[in-house]
């Protein structure tokens, strides 16, 4: 049985806020940052975590970057006060693919995000939340924070870049905006560019959550529990979530079942319908209806090769080693999108298949595929360089 969430309780928004429990996050303020789509914010945090140290030639330096409603918290530490072992914790840590005993691992919080970095929930410089009033922001926008948060960090150069999804859209943009500071990226079920029918899934999500009455135009923070635009959020979560998982997983799992006693022909749920429901409150609890706004926003303009002669010429400017992997079933970002990449990026091999039913989770789901495909490659362009 799952356990439903009293929506009285959702809280207005999952976000972190200052005054929260910092947990393993860690904090760099990198000042005003000019935006593509013009003006600028004027003060950017961005919340960060790190395993790992960095070696004394500054060359074992890795950098994951999350998908939509990630956040961070890619692996546990010992110590870090938490028992949530990360959302790629199977890939991530000791003796893992990505060695921490090895490699200095760094993943941000995206920009616009709502675990800690600057996004619609953080304060205003009138101290109240960004609200309606924060701004357009792209993806070159958020590598644009990420390069200035490596500048902090004191990372000249990354051994790997790598990220799955909407995370795999920044480590793209590292490679063209930066290629100097690039030796090897991973790209992991994701695409070079939006296309129409994901533009579509995404337009459809807004459309849920800029129609909840307690959206209230994006102003919505001061709302007590249960008065925030959760349903909205859940309502788009439901949306995205079917085109995460594939058409033969859904029916192998749930079929035509009834949810346990309820009758559909009463108007009780089938199966299916309570495994999303599950899925919605999950998220309205613990994430932010501004950023799922302001990130897919983002995924929405997401397109590699404006400004850059089109996309073929902007992958032809990569220059770093290149793995290109994708799901066999993934339905949001199709593979052909991948065999794209791949076929355009001078440095990158046939595209790498993870077989799975799961679709697009499928980089959630296969730990044992994708840590042997991101070790192999990472083993190989990158031997491991401890830190002294």
């Amino acid at each position: 049985m799952r356990r439903e969430v009293d929506p009285a309780t959702i809280p207005a928004s999952g976000a972190w806020r200052e005054g929260d429990d910092p947990g393993p996050r860690r904090f760099a303020d990198i000042g005003a940052l000019p935006l593509e789509a013009g003006g600028r914010l004027p003060h950017v945090r961005l919340a960060y975590e790190t395993w790992g140290e960095l070696n004394e030639a500054g060359d074992n330096a890795v950098l994951v970057l999350h998908a939509l409603t990630g956040d961070a918290h890619v692996t546990a530490s010992p110590g870090d006060g938490t028992d949530d072992e990360g959302w790629w914790g199977q890939v991530v840590g000791p003796g893992r693919a990505i060695d921490t005993t090895k490699y200095f691992v760094v993943a941000p919080n995206v920009l616009g995000g709502c675990q800690g970095s600057t996004g619609p929930s953080s304060p205003a410089p009138d101290g109240s939340p960004w609200g309606s009033r924060f701004p357009l922001i792209t993806v070159r926008d958020q590598v644009a924070a990420e390069i200035e948060l490596a500048d902090l960090l004191g990372i000249e150069r990354w051994a790997l870049v790598v990220g799955a999804s909407m995370g795999g859209h920044r480590v793209l943009e590292w490679a063209v905006m930066a290629p100097e500071r690039v030796d090897a990226i991973a790209v992991v079920a994701s695409t070079a560019q939006t296309t129409a029918e994901q533009v579509a899934w995404a337009h459809a999500q807004l459309g849920a959550i800029r129609l909840d009455p307690n959206w209230r135009g994006g102003d919505y923070y001061d709302a007590p529990p249960g008065h925030g635009p959760h349903a909205g959020l859940g309502l788009a979560r439901q949306i995205a979530h079917t085109t995460y998982r594939s058409p033969a997983e859904l029916e192998e799992r749930f079929g035509r079942l009834p949810q346990h006693a309820e009758e559909p022909l009463s108007g009780g749920r089938y199966a299916v319908q309570s495994y999303l429901d599950h899925h919605a409150s999950k998220l309205a609890v613990r994430f932010d209806a501004g950023s799922y706004v302001t990130l897919t926003q983002a995924m929405i303009t997401h397109d590699l090769g404006r400004d850059r002669g089109g996309v073929e010429a902007a992958l032809a400017q990569v220059r770093a080693a290149t793995l290109v992997v994708a799901v066999d079933s993934d339905r949001l970002f199709f593979p052909d999108e991948s065999e794209r990449i791949a076929a355009a990026v001078p440095g990158a091999g046939p595209v790498a298949y993870v077989r799975s039913d799961h679709g697009h989770d499928g980089f959630l789901v296969e730990h044992d595929q994708v840590a042997a495909l991101l070790g192999r490659f990472l083993r190989s362009v990158a031997p491991v360089r401890a830190a002294r």
